[in-house]
């Protein structure tokens, strides 16, 4: 089974599953294809993250995002004119791009079908054209100023199409290509990637093309965090992912009952333990040298009791750092095999079109990733050389008892870490079906306010807002979901009804 965002991803990894490929397979021919025909979401010049786990035994973690350039100081920001953040379209928000790198090693290491095959149906898509989607045309329309802003990018994506429109990327084509001929060296070295370097420093941009050679084989295998909850063990990709806030706010609302709140109780825990979680997110994480501990810490029986400890019932809090005195888009997509092998797979080009640059000879459209960085001085998330930045993109696994159960994911940028605990605990704690949990309306508090969808029930909003939350009533959907879960003999999957994909099995 596959399950993903976009009907043509999700029928791409369901043939190679057809032909023997396995769950890895399936899912880089399902993402190089979201690569073309969600190009605002995702794409060969952003980043991925992946949990890989086999039917029993352990979970294994990829890292494949990309880092700043050797260049990259504060210093050099703030001569260049950068202020307190980095702008989305400035060039110094592009970090060496990570995906080509990870999906290449998860071929090498555990791939079955060449690289040619997996990547056929997205360079057909590229090359001949794809028909828009209706949910990919209205995010389109709402990140076109971003595109407008940059001569390449206009060309290429405006006007916007409408639903039911073909678009083609034949410069994608050629890119994709020269990976499945030539492997990560196809994109990083040699002339592709001085074109790349050279356009992005032609906008004052700090990147070399050695930035790119050592990217080349940047992503590496990790140990994956996790944490128990309700007798299960939730799996995460250890920082410089946001997981480690999912595992938080997952263990702070293990302490109460879930399953039996009403309504608005339930959504006041979430948005409480959201905003404690986020609050040590954006304060600690960063690349992981910069985070050795900090799970174990924060993970610790001591500070899971202090923030649960803040939670008052009766009324919203302001968050609070657990040691502290008292007083702020993607694609994801899932796969199962034949042998029982999971794949928790994410990628990313952050905001919508990413930073909006695109190289004009190669076709390459850049991630925004670096403006997550911080221009603090000693911050965990500071932006130096050769460094990751904090990402929000997060895949995540289920197992129990030492048998894979479930991987998941859930899209939405800042959302996703809230979103994994929400989605979890609806299906663990209420028993709710994967579909049933995605489909239900969401909330999330950020920014001093809670985002709830159109769908939540006035009641419950009246309630919350008398307990001092900020109600926000979201125009459009909040976030995306994929998962599929492993019974005895039978796979259940899910896709979000928020978007165009598709679980759909062999």
């Amino acid at each position: 089974m596959i399950a993903t965002s976009h009907p043509l991803a999700s029928a791409a990894g369901l043939s190679v599953l057809a032909e023997g490929g396995n769950a890895v397979d399936a899912a880089l021919a399902a993402s190089a294809v979201q690569a073309v025909v969600d190009p605002l979401m995702t794409g060969i010049g952003g980043d991925c993250f992946a949990l890989v786990a086999p039917a029993e035994g352990p979970v294994r973690a990829l890292n494949g995002s990309g880092r700043a350039p050797a260049a990259a100081t504060i210093e050099a920001l703030r001569a260049a004119g950068i202020g307190d953040a980095i702008p989305q379209s400035s060039p110094h928000a592009v970090t060496v791009p990570g995906a080509v790198s990870a999906w290449c090693r998860l071929h090498a290491d555990l791939g079955r079908l060449p690289l040619a095959r997996l990547l056929r149906d997205a360079i057909a898509h590229a090359r001949d054209g794809y028909v828009v989607t209706p949910r990919v045309a209205r995010d389109w329309a709402e990140s076109q100023a971003i595109v407008a802003a940059d001569p390449a990018a206009a060309a290429l994506f405006l006007p916007v199409p409408q639903a039911g429109a073909r678009h083609a990327q034949p410069l994608l084509a050629d890119r994709l290509r020269q990976i499945a001929d030539q492997g990560a060296a196809g994109f990083y070295q040699g002339a592709t990637a001085a074109r790349m370097v050279a356009h992005l420093r032609s906008l004052g941009g700090l990147h070399s093309e050695e930035d790119f050679h050592r990217a080349t084989d940047g992503a590496h295998w990790v140990t994956p965090i996790s944490a128990r909850y309700r007798g299960f063990d939730i799996h995460q990709c250890p920082p410089n992912g946001q997981g480690l806030a999912a595992l938080l706010i997952l263990k702070i609302i293990e302490g109460f009952d879930m399953a039996g709140l009403a309504p608005a109780d339930r959504i006041h825990v979430q948005a409480e333990a959201t905003k404690l979680a986020y609050h040590h997110r954006d304060a600690l994480l960063g690349d992981a040298d910069a985070c050795a501990g900090l799970a174990e810490r924060l993970l610790s029986d001591a500070a899971i009791a202090a923030l649960r400890g803040r939670i008052d019932m009766g009324r919203a809090m302001p968050p609070a750092l657990w040691d502290e005195p008292e007083h702020r888009d993607t694609i994801y997509l899932c796969a199962v095999d034949q042998d029982g092998l999971s794949v928790s797979f994410i990628n990313s080009i952050f905001h919508g079109f990413g930073s909006g640059i695109l190289d004009p000879q190669t076709g390459v459209l850049f991630q925004s990733r670096g403006a997550s960085f911080r221009m603090i001085p000693g911050h965990p998330n500071a932006i130096a050389p050769g460094k990751r930045p904090m990402h929000t993109i997060i895949p995540g696994m289920v197992t129990q008892g030492g048998r894979t159960v479930m991987p998941f994911g859930v899209m939405g940028g800042q959302y996703q870490a809230a979103g994994h605990a929400d989605f979890l605990s609806a299906v663990i704690d209420r028993g709710l079906s994967l579909q049933a949990a995605m489909d239900e309306p969401r909330s999330f508090a950020t920014d001093g306010v809670l985002q709830v969808e159109a769908g939540m029930p006035e009641d419950v909003c009246d309630a919350l807002a008398r307990r001092g939350h900020v109600i926000h009533r979201l125009d459009g959907p909040l976030g995306g979901a994929q998962a599929i879960r492993i019974g005895d003999g039978l796979l259940e999957g899910g896709s979000d009804s928020r978007k165009d994909g598709m679980a759909i099995g062999l």
